[in-house]
């Protein structure tokens, strides 16, 4: 006699594993009411739809902070819409992994995924199943750690799209949280000036040479132009000259003109460059980079209107205080 899914056998296998009505099922069907191997068909499930969805984006997902005494944790997991990323049951798949990742103490990514959670998974299964039942791609994407005291956490809004945490070297839990919302609203790349990378420093610095070339060679290119009584608006790329044409504000003869002063000042202007001048102008640009960067540089976003800067409203506070580190992850695209 065929095997009859009873409602109590479904139930109690979508307890288990939070696979929709039907998946259950199919699975137990297919299983002939043997959970364990239902449980395996509806994770193979899971396998077969990450590996056919492997090259989609995962650009929506669920980033959640915790802290406990002496250590504190964020983890991301992405999928593809934000109507899985908002479903209830894949934030409390993301807090089940945190809380796991929390009380183990993991100190890396690979140490999450291996961890068994309370239905005798791994987290890499659970998500996997996961994927399988919602037909996405799922990936558990970031980990990210501090450990010590006074560690205060932040997600910014309650949405769980970005979070951070601000450690200090004494306890403040107001001035640990509005540097957490300090840090996600400014974005910095570094503590200070001291702890940016030199690879980083360098990148910047060649951006900005070469930023500033291709500016005072363009200026060049204007100042001929308008002695020549051209609009530089006008001919200030081979589109606007066509289109400016079309529209009778410029005569192909003036065309023709505009085109070659151009070519010609470019050469000209480039030539004439002055690289002591053009390296003073990079390096003003660093430290520019620098203050909009450095946390302890930035101005600060939640005092009194006074424009400090972090460090001068740390001072304002206690003249003690410091901020130790500080963690930040987002899914949201700046």
């Amino acid at each position: 006699m065929a095997y009859q899914v009873s409602m109590e056998d479904i139930k109690k296998l979508r307890t288990m594993t939070g696979a929709g009505l039907a998946d259950v099922k199919k699975a137990l069907t297919e299983a002939e009411g043997d959970f364990d191997k239902a449980k395996d068909l509806l994770r193979e499930r899971g396998l077969a739809i990450a590996a056919k969805r492997s090259d989609r984006e995962t650009s929506n997902g669920c980033v959640l902070v915790k802290a406990v005494e002496g250590f504190a944790a964020m983890v991301a997991v992405k999928c593809e819409t934000d109507f899985v990323a908002n479903g209830a049951d894949f934030i409390a798949m993301t807090q089940a992994i945190l809380d796991a990742a929390i009380a183990n103490k993991c100190q890396n990514i690979d140490e999450v995924k291996a961890l068994t959670l309370a239905d005798g998974q791994t987290v890499q299964d659970t998500v996997t199943q996961r994927s399988g039942i919602t037909g996405e791609k799922m990936e558990l994407d970031g980990y990210l750690t501090l450990t010590g005291d006074n560690i205060e956490v932040y997600d910014h809004m309650g949405k769980h799209t970005l979070c951070t945490m601000v450690q200090l070297n004494k306890q403040n839990v107001d001035a640990g949280h509005k540097l957490a919302m300090q840090v996600a609203a400014m974005k910095p790349v570094a503590l200070n000036a001291e702890s940016v990378e030199q690879k980083v420093l360098d990148e910047e610095y060649k951006t900005a040479v070469e930023k500033t070339k291709l500016e005072q060679v363009e200026k060049f290119v204007e100042m001929k132009l308008k002695k020549a009584g051209l609009n530089p608006n006008l001919v200030d790329s081979e589109d606007h000259i066509e289109s400016n044409m079309a529209k009778g504000w410029l005569t192909q003869e003036q065309a023709d003109e505009a085109r070659k002063i151009i070519a010609d000042a470019k050469v000209e202007g480039e030539a004439q460059l002055k690289m002591p001048m053009i390296e003073g102008i990079a390096k003003g640009r660093v430290q520019k980079f620098l203050k909009e960067n450095c946390l302890v540089d930035q101005e600060f976003q939640f005092g009194d209107g006074d424009k400090a800067t972090v460090a001068q409203w740390l001072a304002q506070q206690d003249k003690e205080l410091q901020i130790v580190a500080f963690k930040r992850f987002t899914l949201v695209a700046e």
